[in-house]
């Protein structure tokens, strides 16, 4: 079995030809950046591209294949070096019953499956070349197409406030939407951990996953899991989701909910924290509504079943006083950010950068840190 740290939500930014993919990706978010990135930097063992749908992102993981640069698992993914790329796609539906809009991830284990649901895509969307698409069908036919071909369908960041499942306030059960026995597991996303989820009884069937959905290659394995695997394969993923033959998750690592950028519910006009319907502050009844608030709406339970330990992970860039040259610094020493947040240890952190900063990720670790919250679109800070 083999300890494995990965990170199942990164778009792509733009093609190999420079095309856009993700519009608001950033330009050097490429599928060579995200590799280089995710194996070198963050020391991930599994990633998902999530724009896998594209075809020219499709045309081009095969020309890397073609060129010796990587080949594809008996036991699903492809293989580059040291890492494993898991194929998936983030589709946007919106229902007749106007259930949305809402975001879904869809991964497949295999390039012959995935060009195949490209090519089901196409003619339900207008515009195959683009992240995050709507597409014209019903939920359940998408379930039933993912499952045909023997993919995994997760709903993405349930709670954001824009284009969740639970996010826009209309749906009450996510069984409204889907077919709840098709749903392999939820992506909680950047404003909720374990603990708030699990006040929702419906979701205690279903494993929790922790992405970072990086549109920049800094912001890959911000959120990410920990896992025990047979092989970092396809197959082995699906089994530690289902928690059989020995593979699992171990543990979740996500951002302290009050760093999220949706936590708190905010107004839009004057970024104040609102309790209510309307801003204290200004009079505004322009609010966005935070996660926290949303899931106390929804709260049908005071228990939690047996998960995996959700850790609060704060990313190095979040830590005051690791800046671009200190995270070199530390990387060069010590290799990978894994490493740095699970490995090295508190000596040997200040002999780098100092006791402070050594501290300062010590206190990560721990969960010991200080944060002022987040929410309406920015993000929290940490204290110290």
């Amino acid at each position: 079995m083999q300890n494995i740290y990965a990170d199942f939500h990164i778009h792509i930014g733009r093609t190999v030809s420079g095309k856009a993919v993700k519009i608001t990706g950033s330009n050097s978010l490429t599928l060579s950046s995200i590799l280089t990135e995710s194996s070198e930097r963050k020391g991930l063992d599994m990633i998902g591209i999530i724009d896998s749908h594209v075809p020219e992102v499709i045309q081009e993981i095969e020309n890397r294949i073609s060129n010796g640069q990587g080949y594809e698992l008996e036991k699903g993914g492809i293989r580059f070096d040291s890492l494993t790329l898991i194929l998936g796609t983030e589709i946007e539906i919106y229902d007749q019953n106007c259930h949305g809009p809402i975001h879904v991830l869809v991964y497949l284990p295999n390039l012959a499956k995935m060009k195949h649901f490209s090519e089901w895509l196409r003619i339900r969307m207008k515009n195959i070349n683009l992240s995050s698409q709507r597409i014209y069908e019903e939920a359940i036919i998408v379930q039933e197409k993912t499952k045909e071909l023997g993919g995994l369908f997760i709903p993405a960041h349930i709670f954001t406030p824009f284009k969740s499942v639970y996010g826009k306030g209309v749906v009450q059960s996510i069984s409204e939407v889907f077919d709840a026995t098709r749903i392999d597991a939820v992506e909680l996303g950047l404003s909720a951990n374990t603990m708030m989820a699990d006040q929702i009884e419906e979701l205690h069937a279903y494993p929790f996953l922790t992405n970072s959905d990086a549109h920049s290659t800094p912001k890959i394995a911000r959120e990410y899991q920990h896992m025990l695997l047979q092989s970092p394969s396809f197959t082995d993923w699906d089994k530690a989701i289902r928690g059989v033959e020995g593979c699992k998750i171990i543990a979740n690592y996500g951002l302290n909910p009050v760093l999220g950028k949706y936590h708190e519910t905010i107004c839009s006009d004057c970024n104040s924290i609102v309790i209510g319907t309307h801003c204290m502050k200004c009079g505004s009844k322009h609010v966005i509504k935070g996660v926290s608030n949303r899931i106390k709406e929804l709260s049908t339970s005071s228990c939690s079943p047996a998960r995996p330990p959700y850790i609060h992970h704060v990313p190095l860039e979040f830590i005051p006083g690791i800046g671009p040259k200190t995270l070199d610094r530390l990387l060069d020493y010590f290799g990978t950010e894994m490493n740095i947040l699970h490995r090295a240890e508190k000596d040997e952190l200040a002999s780098v950068v100092g006791y402070k900063l050594a501290h300062l990720i010590v206190l990560s670790r721990q969960g010991n840190l200080t944060f002022k919250e987040g929410g309406g679109g920015t993000y929290g800070k940490v204290i110290g």
